[in-house]
């Protein structure tokens, strides 16, 4: 009998749950899917069978987690794919904070859980969804193995120089207070993919990832390792996002408490939710913003601009924690499709080395490509991320040889 070779990669967030089965012999996947708004009388789901290209969809209320993954078992075994399938290998979880104690991808039992759990003060959005989604399929499958890849690993291999703020160690050690980094997924495979385009292995180049979707994040990668990243103790440090400010002075929180009269989760929601692109300019869409500024609207030309001011600052950073650097690489979803802001961030740094050719970046394409001319001293790249497969071969690669 041969060994099993599926993966299901779950990504549970609190409202939502996605899904990808891929087939570890080839990395192909076999069904891709969505449940939305889960708890509302509105829930969605929809799911696709990539061998027959049917899309199906539903509407109505989904009650909860349990139900929402139930549901996603019911629309795989009507393609044949279901969950008691012997040809599925494990379940892969995204889970978000692994703290300091979780370096790699790891089995979950109940020692797992009950960190996963202890960490939730510092992922208080997302270790919880995280753990529902983990009980649920382990109670679907108790029998198969369960695998956390977290989106912390990769970071941990940062110095603690770069990870540790400057505050009274025993303080932090006691709260857990330190730089984690998040996306680390994404990293980790945008790194490895940029050496692979550029002919090399990862041990021989350095890289600087620019991850910028809704969430956004930079990180500074030397001959494969992680040696900074902007997120720190929580996804708000760093970059200016879609709804998240970014870097600001940790005084700002003191004075809205002391003269703005905010209390402590209205200050926590205005900096996540209601800041960064969209607290600037009333949009988070970096496509409507682009119109807007087309139109002449000044709002929006400043939220762009303050953007790319933060963006260029980082990527000048990483040059110099690095030393010497051999690519920039841009991903997610406004990295993978905003040529303006790729043309913006890099404008004006030819001195290091960068240049990005205006024909190249203009191109569209799903697959990785440089966007720098041949002469250019830095490769800029741009390398659409797969954080669904980085988890999948994280899975397999740990259960794969026990099946």
């Amino acid at each position: 009998m041969t060994s099993p070779t599926r993966v299901l990669v779950l990504n549970s967030g609190s409202s939502s749950v996605k899904y990808q089965l891929l087939d570890m012999r080839d990395s192909s996947r076999l069904a891709v899917g969505l449940v939305e708004r889960i708890g509302e009388q509105t829930s969605r789901l929809k799911h696709t069978c990539a061998a027959t290209g049917e899309t199906r969809e539903h509407s109505g209320p989904i009650a909860d987690h349990d139900a929402a993954l139930k549901a996603v078992a019911e629309e795989l075994t009507r393609d044949g794919l279901g969950l008691d399938s012997p040809e599925l290998a494990a379940i892969g979880h995204r889970v978000v904070h692994g703290g300091m104690f979780f370096t790699e991808p790891t089995v979950i039992d109940d020692e797992v859980l009950a960190e996963i759990e202890r960490l939730i003060p510092v992922a208080p959005l997302h270790n919880p969804a995280n753990l529902t989604g983990i009980r649920t399929a382990q109670a679907l499958r108790p029998d198969l193995p369960q695998v956390a890849v977290f989106d912390t690993a990769f970071h941990t291999t940062m110095p603690e120089s770069a990870a540790r703020y400057a505050i009274d160690p025993k303080i932090a050690d006691r709260h857990r207070i330190r730089r984690y980094g998040f996306h680390g997924t994404s990293h980790a495979y945008v790194s490895r993919e940029t050496a692979r385009l550029l002919g090399k292995d990862p041990s021989e180049v350095n890289v600087i990832v620019l991850h910028l979707g809704n969430g956004a994040s930079a990180s500074a990668v030397e001959r494969g390792r992680c040696v900074d990243t902007s997120m720190g103790l929580t996804p708000l440090e760093g970059l200016v996002m879609g709804t998240r400010s970014g870097d600001l002075d940790p005084a700002v929180i003191f004075h809205l408490e002391r003269v703005g009269g905010m209390s402590t989760d209205e200050i926590d929601t205005l900096l996540n939710k209601r800041s960064g692109l969209f607290g600037l300019c009333g949009d988070n869409d970096m496509r409507e913003i682009r119109r807007r500024i087309d139109e002449g609207d000044e709002e929006a030309e400043l939220a762009f601009g303050i953007y790319i001011h933060r963006l260029k600052k980082y990527i000048g950073a990483y040059y110099a924690v690095l030393g010497q650097v051999d690519a920039v690489a841009f991903t997610a979803g406004v990295g993978e499709n905003a040529a303006p802001v790729r043309e913006a961030a890099i404008a004006g740094l030819e001195g290091l080395g960068l240049v990005v050719d205006a024909g190249l970046n203009a191109v569209r394409s799903g697959e990785p490509r440089l966007i720098s001319p041949e002469s250019a001293r830095v490769a800029v790249a741009v390398v659409p991320t797969d954080e669904e497969l980085e988890i999948a071969t994280q899975t397999y690669a740990l259960v794969g040889m026990d099946s």
